[in-house]
């Protein structure tokens, strides 16, 4: 038989880094004491409406011009309605009929074979980004079989963004979503930490033959590490191929990867599909938005979004950071992602190279060799690092002017990780590791050695 072909697709929510909730003033605030920041909107006590947030809006619209998508001049609003204890008004705000963009695609690179040397570039398309209300979170307590609800989260503006199954494997899917995390902590929408929940991944995942229609998909709900998302996708394919090779079923159902366990396990079936009853939501009217040709002469700027003020105010997205790396600098197009994928280490680099007179292409062998593998042997990140830019250009240009030799700025750089505040220099007297440079110095250092050695040199000499 045919090889299997897996198919993968995401739907990704990402939490808006906005001051205040989406449709309420109530503050966003991360481990804020249970219950502490909720409105009476966020508390569905009756009689109170959604307001807006601007925020929130222009965060979605620029993201889905970063992620090259339509944007809809006119959106709409629905409720999705289900039952359950952390969401008090039994419905969430969300854009199910007409999403405020669609129709996008985001371009990621993967390396081939675990070789940074061979990276492909791919592209999956996104279907839409729509704006949703978070829900509040409820929190398990097993010893006393109960469960506490706090609404803090409740209310606070997520944009939902969906990608079509266009890939096939788990590093093809923690590819996309780490570009996907870049590009919005570059445009400043999402701080998107995982850690903290502010970037939330459900995977769809199913497995058929070439030329026969797609097999019967599982989601895996909620992952919150892109390690644990590539795991997750090739366990479930893994474990498809098996069942299906076995003779078995696939269950269109719902399931949680066990991080621990190394597994996903089923949470509930989806047989008789939820029906969420979507409906208009009465208390907003359809969103408006206006780009240069379409803004009213006599309105205030103040109150409506223009798209096209937003596009041109995009920062450089990742991309293109990398490629002015490549140019400026002359190194790999390899090393440019790792410089990009480490949280702050490409400021790093470039901190270094502006202090130092040493090359560039050499700077990087000590920025990705050295910094970063120490730094990643001690789960530290960039900002913790004990050697700051200016004490590791500091050392390189020492290197440079051939005061140590390299085996010495090894040493010297051992020395600087321990964090004791000295300089290289201090250093390289401290253990006498300068390179000697006056010609009569090193020969009265051969003749003393000479002269302390007679026997071994009478040995020698005689051989």
């Amino acid at each position: 038989l045919a090889p299997w072909v897996p198919v993968v697709g995401l739907e990704i929510h990402a939490q808006i880094s906005s001051n205040s909730k989406l449709f309420s003033g109530s503050q966003v605030q991360f481990a804020a004491p249970p219950n502490s920041l909720v409105s009476f909107f966020d508390a569905s006590l009756p009689g109170t409406l959604p307001v807006l947030n601007r925020r929130c809006v222009e965060a979605a619209v620029m993201t889905g011009l970063a992620l090259n998508c339509s944007i809809n001049k006119k959106s709409l609003f629905d409720r999705k309605h289900y039952f359950y204890a952390d969401l008090p008004a039994g419905y969430q705000i969300t854009q199910q009929r007409v999403p405020i963009a669609v129709n996008g695609s985001l371009s990621y690179s993967l390396c081939i074979d675990n070789k940074m040397s061979q990276l492909v570039t791919k592209t999956v398309r996104i279907k839409q980004i729509q704006l949703e209300q978070d829900s509040g979170k409820s929190l398990h307590d097993d010893t006393r079989s109960q469960t506490l609800v706090d609404l803090n989260r409740a209310g606070v503006g997520l944009m939902e963004v969906v990608m079509e199954p266009d890939m096939c494997c788990g590093e093809e899917a923690a590819a996309a979503v780490r570009e996907l995390q870049l590009i919005l902590q570059t445009l400043g929408s999402s701080q998107a930490v995982m850690a903290e929940g502010q970037l939330r991944v459900d995977a769809n995942v199913s497995v058929h033959h070439p030329g026969e229609p797609y097999g019967v998909r599982t989601e895996v709900k909620n992952i919150n590490s892109i390690r644990f998302l590539a795991k997750a996708v090739d366990y479930e394919i893994q474990r498809q191929i098996e069942e299906l090779e076995n003779g078995g079923t696939i269950l269109n159902e719902t399931r949680a990867f066990d991080s621990k366990l190394g597994c996903t396990v089923p949470m509930r079936d989806k047989e008789g599909k939820q029906d969420y009853r979507f409906m208009p939501e009465p208390n907003l009217p359809p969103l408006i938005l206006y780009d240069a040709k379409s803004l009213p002469a006599n309105m205030n700027h103040q109150q409506v979004i223009n798209i096209d003020w937003i596009h041109e105010r995009l920062p450089d997205l990742p991309s293109v950071r990398r490629e002015k790396l490549v140019e400026q600098y002359g190194i790999l197009p390899e090393h440019s992602f790792i410089l990009l994928n480490e949280d702050g280490l490409a400021e790093f680099f470039e901190n270094v190279v502006k202090q130092t007179q040493m090359k560039p292409k050499k700077v990087i062998g000590w920025i990705l060799q050295d910094t970063l593998s120490y730094l990643k042997q001690h789960s530290l990140s960039v900002k913790d690092s004990p050697v700051s830019s200016c004490l590791l250009a500091d050392l390189l240009n020492l290197l440079e002017k051939k005061e140590i030799s390299s085996t010495a700025a090894k040493q010297v750089l051992a020395e600087l990780w321990k964090g004791e505040g000295k300089t290289p220099l201090e250093i390289v007297k401290e253990q006498k590791l300068q390179l000697l440079q006056d010609q009569k110095e090193l020969e009265q250092i051969c003749q003393a050695v000479i002269d302390g050695q007679e026997k071994e040199v009478i040995m020698i000499v005689l051989g």
